[in-house]
């Protein structure tokens, strides 16, 4: 090459590094910006004292029995007619906070807020370890929490924002355990790797795809090594399951693996996975161009079956009754890590490709103009960034700071909560999550407790969410999911229920979804009368009392 080529190509690189720079500068401000409005929307549901999503309460409740030494998982069929359908380790890690400051949901918002931390730095560390590339790991584990699935369920009292932290976490240990040389030491990664994937495990029964994933490509490394350590496995984990269920009297089997058997909705299905591509296509499309080019031309990694795994029996199990889009968190997560090392390779020039016939015909012939490839893929790398930032891109209409924002750039709310999410609440659930809590649903919040204060200590109250009964220390009764999930499969007698609700022995009943078995609604609907809504949250809490029948 002549001199004054070699100086072309100097500047070429020169301009190229300098544009891409600037790009990968306005790429993470876009992120760091979404990670502001995570952090602002942690801390006002960290402050808000009743349930945001449907079902908090009762995951509060779980705590409390495990603090006291109780399973949840009882006869559903007498009274208090309480069960669960969740594994407990979320829980269980939640009970010194029990024993230090009582049901409060704060702290249980907290370490999910703090789980979602962990795995975005997970991610990061991942995308490092595999691209050497520090900006670029940023913006992966920054890609993770920008998400909207993800922002929505990260600071929740739900648990299963802390599945996929034990999961990255397990996959991370297992991604190079085989390749360690010391036998003591891999064994010891092998062992805490699992240690992690059963932990997901027990924190929710959706972390069965990770644990596929990981088996698949420990059989793909070393067969007879991850035969040796699938069985050992699975009698750790089907020991802790056959435990819990000898401890529960059966309980546990009925509710967490009978319940979860329920009806499937392809249009759900469909439309929570139009929701996941449509704001995610831009690091789901380099994800999958990775796991091609692991296929052809390199080592498979369990990255790429984890993407794989996760993704297929996600989009298949979204489409059950109760789903919602946090069923693609993992997939989430395992995408950000396979597009991140994708774009640090890009940055970083150190791809591998082995020499077999695709490279030969797809490879070698583009080696002439590595240069001005790698020049377009530092304009790629950064664009993809920012425009997932775009696609993905939520926030409040109003507050300071955020008001002036959504007016010079003319963001609209468009979920009728002063929010724009790019979702806009179409992901066919139930559940409105998201926007942030007012001072309002507070004040309306406490309308309810202050009309369950009124009635008696001696006559109980029916509320379809646990907060009112716990703020004012009354016995939490009935789960109600669980009980119109086992009633579809004639799990459930609700004779005794019903039958309380015929003789009008709740002085007040507090209905918000109406997610009761049809035959406790009708007995509700026959023996009760509204008597006022109460808005809050965006949604109507109806107030009944015992209707005044003819004799």
């Amino acid at each position: 090459m002549s001199e004054s080529a070699e100086q072309q190509s100097t500047s070429r690189r020169l301009s190229a590094d300098i544009i891409y720079r600037v790009l990968i500068g306005i790429a993470l401000i876009l992120l760091l910006f979404q990670g502001v409005v995570y952090v602002s929307y942690a801390i006002n549901l960290i402050n808000f004292p009743f349930d945001y999503d449907q079902g908090e309460g009762f995951e509060l409740v779980d705590v409390m029995m495990f603090s006291e030494g109780e399973f949840p998982y009882a006869n559903i069929e007498t009274y208090p007619f309480y069960g669960s359908i969740y594994p407990p380790l979320y829980h269980v890690l939640l009970v010194p906070f029990a024993w230090l400051f009582g049901a409060e949901y704060w702290y249980g918002r907290l370490f999910s807020f703090v789980t979602t931390l962990i795995s975005a730095g997970a991610i990061g560390y991942a995308v490092y370890q595999a691209g050497r590339n520090r900006t670029i790991a940023l913006l992966a584990g920054l890609a993770f929490l920008a998400s909207p699935i993800v922002y929505h369920i990260g600071p929740l009292f739900r648990q299963h924002i802390s599945m996929v932290m034990f999961e990255i976490i397990g996959v991370v240990l297992l991604a190079n355990a085989s390749e360690i040389k010391n036998t003591s030491k891999r064994r010891r990664r092998l062992a805490l790797g699992f240690i992690f994937l059963i932990a997901a495990g027990y924190t929710k029964q959706l972390a069965a795809f990770t644990a596929i994933a990981a088996l698949a490509f420990l059989f793909i490394r070393n067969p007879r090594r991850s035969i040796f350590w699938g069985i050992g496995f699975a009698i750790v984990g089907g020991g802790i399951f056959a435990l819990l269920t000898i401890g529960t009297d059966g309980h546990w089997w009925t509710q967490t693996v009978v319940a979860n058997v329920k009806d499937f909705f392809p249009q759900q299905a469909f439309g929570l996975l139009r929701v996941w591509w449509e704001m995610h296509a831009l690091l789901i499309v380099p994800a999958a161009i990775y796991v091609v080019y692991e296929l052809y031309f390199d080592r498979i990694s369990i990255y790429s079956l984890w993407f794989i795994s996760t993704t297929v029996l996600s989009a298949m199990s979204a489409g059950t009754w109760g789903a919602g889009d946090s069923y693609y968190a993992t997939s989430i997560a395992a995408f950000c890590v396979l597009s991140g090392i994708f774009a640090a390779k890009i940055i970083e020039r150190n791809w591998a490709f082995y020499d077999n016939y695709l490279s030969r015909l797809f490879v070698h012939p583009l080696r002439r103009y590595t240069g001005q490839i790698s020049n377009v893929g530092l304009m790629i790398v950064p664009l993809l960034y920012i425009g997932y930032a775009l696609m993905t891109f939520h926030m409040p209409t109003s507050g300071a700071g955020y008001e002036q924002i959504a007016d010079v750039f003319g963001i609209s709310d468009n979920t009728g909560r002063n929010f724009h999410d790019p979702d806009g609440y179409t992901t066919l659930a139930y559940a409105q999550i998201g926007h942030f809590t007012t001072d309002e649903d507070i004040q309306n919040g406490y309308r309810i407790v202050d009309i369950i204060k009124a009635v008696p200590d001696d006559i109980p109250v029916l509320s379809e969410e646990a907060a009112f009964s716990l703020r004012t220390n009354r016995a939490v009764i009935t789960n109600p999911v669980v009980l119109m999930i086992l009633s579809w499969v004639n799990a459930f007698d609700s004779s005794e229920l019903v039958g309380m609700i015929r003789n009008q022995e709740f002085g007040v009943i507090v209905l918000k979804a109406q997610f009761y078995p049809t035959d406790v609604l009708l007995a509700i609907t026959e023996f009760y009368e509204e008597e006022q809504r109460i808005p809050m949250n965006g949604f109507s809490y109806m107030i009944l009392r015992p209707r005044q029948m003819e004799n």
